[in-house]
C-alpha cells in the first residue's frame, strides 16, 4: 500500500503534465483522431483515478494492507467509532482531500451537465420562435440570419441541425450537404457526451493547464471525425469550401456544436473558459490543411499499439488500487 501510493502520485504527475504536452503538440493524431480521442479519454480517466487514488491509498496504509481492508476498517471508524489512533495528521489529511476531491470532480460533472441542459432548454425555446422547418427534413430548422451559420443542437429525439439562410443561399447543394452530414456526424457519433466530460474536467481544475490541451484537442478531433464522415459522400474541395464559408461566419449560440471549428463544439456548453478567435483561426487552419495535404492514416499495428496503450493506462492504477498486499 506504501509504495503503490507513490506510484500512484508519480503516474498521475506524468499523466497531468508531460503526457498531454507531448500529445497535444504531436502530429499523428490528425492521421487517426478516433484513436487520439480514444487516448485523451484514457488519460483523463487514469490521471483522475491515479490523483485520487494516490491520496486514498496513503490515508488507507495504517490500517489495511489493502484498498478493501483499509476502507472497512475506515468505515468502522466513521460508523462505529471505532478507534483512529492509527491514523495520523497527514493520513488524515490525505484521506480528506481525497474526498473533497472525489466530490469536487463529481459536483463539477454534475454542475456543468446542468449548466449545458439548461442553456439548450432556452435555446430550444427561441428556435421554437425564430426557426422554421427546412421542408426537406424535419429535424433541420432554419433561422433568418445574412451570416453563414451551421450548427447542431443536441437533445436525443429531440435534436436538431440548424442553418441559416444567409448559409444556404452562400453554398452550392453538395456543400450544403456536406455540412448537414457534418452536423449530423456530431450527433450520431454523441460529440456532446466527450465535450460535456472535457468541459467539466477543465471546469474542476483550471489551474491544471493541461485540462485546456486536453479541451482543445478534443475539440479539433471531434471536427476531424465529422470532417472524415462527410468525405465519404463529398469531395474534398467541396468539404474546404464548406468549412471557409462557415467559418467566415459569425459565432455559433450558446448550446450548439457546429461546422465552424473556432468552438468546435464548446458551445454545446456555453463553457468556452477563454477560448478564442485564435483558437478557432488554428483550428480552422489545421483542418484545411489536413484535406489539402492529406496523410496516410497510421498502420494498423501502431494503431493497435495506442489501443494496447489506453488498456495499460486504465489498469495499472486499477491494479495498484485493488491488487491486495500489491507492492507491500
Amino acid at each position: 500500500m506504501f509504495w503503490a501510493s507513490y506510484l500512484l502520485a508519480v503516474l498521475a504527475i506524468i499523466l497531468a503534465w508531460p503526457v498531454p504536452i507531448l500529445l497535444s503538440r504531436a502530429q499523428w493524431p490528425a492521421r487517426s483522431p478516433f484513436t487520439a480521442m480514444l487516448l485523451w479519454q484514457a488519460i483523463a480517466l487514469a490521471g483522475g483515478l491515479s490523483m485520487i487514488g494516490a491520496m486514498l491509498v496513503y490515508g488507507l496504509e495504517p490500517i489495511g494492507d489493502n484498498l478493501i481492508a483499509g476502507l472497512r476498517a475506515l468505515a468502522g471508524m466513521v460508523l462505529f467509532n471505532a478507534p483512529t489512533t492509527a491514523l495520523g495528521f497527514w493520513h488524515i489529511f490525505a484521506l480528506s482531500a481525497a474526498a473533497l476531491l472525489t466530490a469536487h470532480l463529481v459536483f463539477t460533472l454534475l454542475l456543468t451537465y446542468y449548466k449545458i441542459e439548461r442553456q439548450r432548454r432556452r435555446h430550444r425555446e427561441l428556435l421554437a420562435l425564430l426557426a422554421s422547418p427546412s421542408g426537406q427534413d424535419a429535424a433541420t430548422l432554419v433561422i433568418s440570419h445574412d451570416s453563414p451559420v451551421a450548427y447542431c443542437l443536441p437533445g436525443g429525439a429531440r435534436s436538431v441541425t440548424v442553418l441559416s439562410d444567409g448559409l444556404m443561399a452562400a453554398l452550392e447543394p453538395a456543400e450544403l450537404r456536406a455540412v448537414l452530414i457534418h452536423e449530423n456526424a456530431h450527433l450520431s457519433q454523441r460529440h456532446h457526451l466527450l465535450l460535456w466530460a472535457f468541459a467539466a474536467w477543465r471546469q474542476a481544475l483550471p489551474w491544471l493547464p493541461t485540462t485546456r490541451l486536453a479541451q482543445e484537442s478534443v475539440n479539433s478531433l471531434i471536427e476531424m471525425l465529422a470532417d472524415d464522415v462527410a468525405l465519404k459522400t463529398e469531395s474534398k474541395a467541396t468539404l474546404i469550401k464548406a468549412i471557409a464559408i462557415v467559418a467566415s461566419g459569425s459565432a455559433p449560440a450558446a448550446g450548439s456544436t457546429e461546422i465552424q471549428p473556432a468552438t468546435s463544439g464548446l458551445a454545446l456548453s456555453g463553457l468556452e473558459a477563454g477560448m478564442g478567435g485564435s483558437d478557432s483561426a488554428r483550428t480552422t487552419a489545421s483542418r484545411v490543411s489536413r484535406l489539402l495535404s492529406p496523410q496516410p492514416q497510421l498502420p494498423g499495428a501502431v494503431r493497435n499499439l495506442v489501443l494496447a496503450c489506453c488498456i495499460l493506462l486504465l489498469a495499472l492504477p486499477t491494479a495498484l488500487l485493488m491488487v491486495p498486499g500489491l507492492l507491500g
